[in-house]
């Protein structure tokens, strides 16, 4: 693995609680685009929230407004005052290409494996410490089993409920480590998608400050 690879893959949650106008951020995404063209984010602005979403990157980033500054809707990223915009959450995308549709949709994200870093300490339900390993490392075909095997139980999970054709994908949550994974395929959804989830892979991995539930 290239030190460039290296740095890319460590650092993405410290860019957690960053301005859109910090120049560390901009270096990253750089870092993940293979072209010397760049590549421009589709932007949706709302008066709470911007999102930033590159589709082929696999990537979508939420920023938050600060100061009273209100994003006016239809906002390209020549209207934003990034000043006032803080990182509050990243989307990585896992997107197997023969469920990709014909308009715009994201790719898997362009630096897998991914490592994560997790909490030192970390407490069971009952609220017993439990021993783990500092660091998650996301594979594409990473699944349920994986991620609670490194993790434990999630302090938080749902969906799976009705009809698989209608309900939506299981979700695990661990707020202490600022993690939320969606899970995706048929396995996921459906009455019994809790005894079939260990099988199926991740779809959506969320990162959040620790502690701050999404």
């Amino acid at each position: 693995m290239s030190q460039s690879r290296v740095m890319t893959t460590s650092t993405i949650q410290s860019l957690l609680g960053m301005r859109l106008s910090s120049s560390i951020l901009s270096d990253y995404i750089a870092s993940l685009v293979s072209t010397s063209n760049g590549i421009t984010p589709n932007v949706k602005a709302f008066s709470d929230a911007v999102y930033l979403n590159y589709f082929p990157l696999g990537l979508s980033l939420l920023f938050t407004p600060q100061s009273g500054y209100k994003p006016k809707p239809n906002s390209d990223m020549s209207d934003l005052d990034q000043d006032n915009l803080v990182l509050e959450s990243i989307d990585i995308y896992n997107t197997p290409p023969a469920s990709r549709r014909a308009e715009p949709a994201f790719s898997t994200f362009a630096s897998l494996p991914l490592s994560l870093s997790l909490v030192a300490e970390a407490k069971d339900n009952d609220g017993k410490v439990v021993i783990r390993p500092t660091t998650l490392i996301v594979k594409p075909e990473s699944t349920g089993k994986d991620f609670v095997g490194t993790l434990h139980e999630p302090d938080r999970k749902g969906g799976g409920a009705g009809p698989s054709s209608g309900s939506i994908g299981i979700w695990c949550e661990w707020s202490n480590d600022g993690i939320m994974v969606e899970f995706g395929g048929e396995g996921a959804r459906g009455p019994q998608a809790w005894e079939r989830g260990k099988n199926a892979t991740w779809k959506v991995l969320t990162l959040f400050t620790p502690g701050r539930r999404v």
